[in-house]
């Protein structure tokens, strides 16, 4: 999964069926299955905004059976309670009557004289749209883990839609999708067949799923779609995007992301697990019921990206650049490398491995990385990203245990330090890079060490979790073992300076880009919360943009390019500028004392005073010859 941050934490931070019987299905845990779960989901019958869904079991043998929705759903890391979003559940016998159901908890139902159950009935809202009104309370699921019912797409997300039986996890699922025949419709999950309908108006697709976790794994999109393929190697990669105002097509992005895909391709050479990936991005219009947390959820073969249509074309190529090399990079781990928990993951009440620094830290270390190795980016580029992460992971909490922190990440103090798994984590990842290149003479880094893991594992064989640091150890050097158990399962901050200057590098005050919301990753406003408005902090002194066009400290923020901004709509306003691209034209509105101070301009590049990576003047050729193998491998 990845998070832009600025939407989904830091301005949150900021801002505080057919009567038919079947073979027998018996009690037992996940005991064979000769048919499948039948399930159906019919987009022709909407009502009211909801989906209905009918799910076929086959017949019980037991006299009780519990029926769920998902808690939690892999790759993410916070309560979703898709059972939330039910209504009108029902289970029906053979007779077409309703039996007696129990809502045990938000995402539970059980089901008594359930030898008698044919069928179970219930429809379902989208979560998009109660994401972005607050409906329903408690959290909400990450956007791209969401789903989203209108009549021009449909994001499906199927585990907001299908459930599971407690007895029956590993049981094959058979999935009929009743759509509009105008519909296209992207999925990586096997299409068995599809059926038109006497009218020519909508087309049943038939899918398979050998277990639910297939079902979780394979989300869809359905609607007024622009796809797109192409094929990086021998994988076929194809990508779907929704865009309701038509100001982006998959034609125009098609360019961006499979030269960014063939040098991913290109980087991690012999790693491949799927045939087929697919990338599904849904653009957010800012609309009243839009997605608001801007991102991406990775699967196996597939990930789902949610991002604001009015990005500036520049901007969104680079985010789309960012999330997913990130999604496409999972494929190495969790998917390739993993441990028991995610393997044999509980939906319900999971257990969280203690490895999310390699989960998602390397792979996000991996789509920092490869970007320089490739020469999708220059060495200064790059340096900038790691400093602003060293930045970043220094403002949580540098000294907290990161395997307790990652087994305990749904609760405080440890949840709100999951941010730090894209920041520290990365970095963790970068130290055993740059301490294996020094072990090895420059031949082995942190993806030799992932293939090495992928060929000892794979997706089908998980590790203990509490022997992974062992094994590396054990497969590497006495001192990536010490690291790890000092700075990963241990308290003491890593120190970024030691290990730069075994590359010949060293941290020195310079001048460095930043955007026009940050320096260098410090938010410039300071936000009012009796008066409900945003003011410049005195961080904006050191923005070079707004110093340049007399902004001072104190002056609140009235309008951004005509939209008002208070603390209600900071987030969505000022999400919109920090993707603002030198060039562009921007008209800012300023109260100071009473008296309207008018910004109207052109950007150019905004700068602060920070810390960058610098080589040394003294670099020996060892050194040199050390980053090297760091940076191109």
């Amino acid at each position: 999964m990845k998070k832009i941050v600025l939407t989904t934490v830091a301005l949150s931070m900021l801002l505080v069926g057919c009567n038919t019987a079947k073979t027998a299905h018996v009690s037992g845990d996940d005991l064979a299955v000769t048919n499948p779960i039948e399930t159906a989901l019919d987009l022709t019958k909407v009502v009211n905004d909801k989906v209905p869904v009918t799910i076929n079991p086959g017949r019980f043998t037991t006299e009780t059976v519990t029926y769920r929705l998902p808690r939690v759903v892999q790759g993410t890391y916070s309560v979703s309670d898709f059972g939330k979003y039910v209504d009108d559940f029902k289970a029906i016998d053979y007779n077409g009557n309703v039996l007696p159901s129990t809502k045990v908890d938000t995402n539970t139902w059980t089901i008594t004289n359930a030898s008698q159950l044919d069928k179970i009935e219930y429809y379902v809202n989208d979560t998009f749209d109660i994401e972005s009104v607050g409906g329903i309370g408690g959290e909400q699921p990450f956007s791209p883990a969401g789903t989203n019912i209108e009549e021009t797409n449909y994001v499906l997300n199927l585990h907001g839609f299908i459930g599971y039986f407690d007895s029956l996890k590993n049981a094959q699922y058979k999935l009929d999708v009743i759509a509009p025949s105008a519909f296209l419709r992207t999925s990586a999950l096997q299409e068995t067949g599809s059926t038109l309908s006497d009218d020519g108006q909508t087309i049943t697709s038939t899918y398979f799923a050998p277990r639910y976790f297939d079902i979780t794994d394979n989300p869809m999109f359905y609607g007024e779609l622009d796809v797109e393929e192409f094929q990086v190697g021998d994988i076929k990669i194809v990508l779907s995007v929704y865009s309701p105002n038509k100001k982006y097509t998959a034609s125009q992005l098609k360019a961006v992301m499979h030269k960014m895909m063939e040098a991913q391709k290109t980087y991690m050479g012999d790693i491949n697990s799927t045939p087929r990936y697919d990338i599904y991005l849904y653009l957010s219009d800012g609309g009243e019921t839009s997605p608001k947390g801007f991102g991406a959820l990775e699967h196996h073969t597939s990930t789902v990206v949610v991002m604001p249509e009015s990005m500036p074309e520049a901007a969104l190529y680079e985010s789309m650049i960012d999330v997913v090399s990130h999604e496409f990079f999972h494929i190495v781990t969790p998917l390739s490398v993993h441990s028991e928990d995610v393997h044999y993951f509980d939906y319900h009440s999971p257990s969280f491995s203690k490895h999310l620094w390699m989960y998602e830290g390397v792979t996000e270390y991996f789509a920092t990385l490869f970007q320089v190795d490739q020469g999708l980016v220059t060495e200064a580029d790059f340096y900038d990203k790691i400093m602003g992460k060293i930045q970043a992971a220094a403002a949580m909490d540098d000294t907290m245990s990161f395997t307790v922190m990652s087994e305990n990440v749904l609760d405080e103090p440890y949840a709100g330090q999951y941010y730090n798994v894209y920041q520290k984590g990365a970095l963790i990842g970068m130290s055993l890079d740059i301490l294996l290149r020094e072990e090895s003479n420059g031949n082995r880094g942190i993806l030799s060490l992932m293939k090495e893991l992928s060929l000892k594992y794979g997706q089908n064989k998980p590790f203990e979790d509490d022997s992974l640091f062992d094994e590396i150890t054990a497969m590497t050097y006495p001192s990536i073992g010490a690291f790890l158990n000092t700075h990963v399962a241990g308290t003491t901050p890593i120190d970024y300076n030691a290990l730069f200057a075994k590359v010949g590098l060293e941290v020195v005050e310079s001048k460095v880009k930043t955007n026009y919301i940050q320096n260098n990753g410090v938010f410039i406003f300071k936000p009012d919360m009796a008066k409900g408005t945003i003011a410049f902090s005195e961080a904006v002194k050191n923005n070079s943009f707004w110093t340049e066009n007399g902004v001072l400290p104190g002056d609140v923020i009235k309008t951004i390019d005509g939209e008002e901004v208070t603390l209600a709509t900071a987030q969505s306003v000022l999400s919109k500028a920090f993707v603002w691209q030198p060039g562009t034209d921007v008209d800012v509105r300023l109260d100071r004392n009473g008296k309207e101070v008018v910004v109207k301009t052109t950007l150019t590049q905004s700068y602060t005073t920070g810390e960058g990576l610098k080589e040394m003047p003294n670099a020996t050729q060892a050194q040199k010859d050390l980053r090297q193998a760091w940076l191109k491998g």
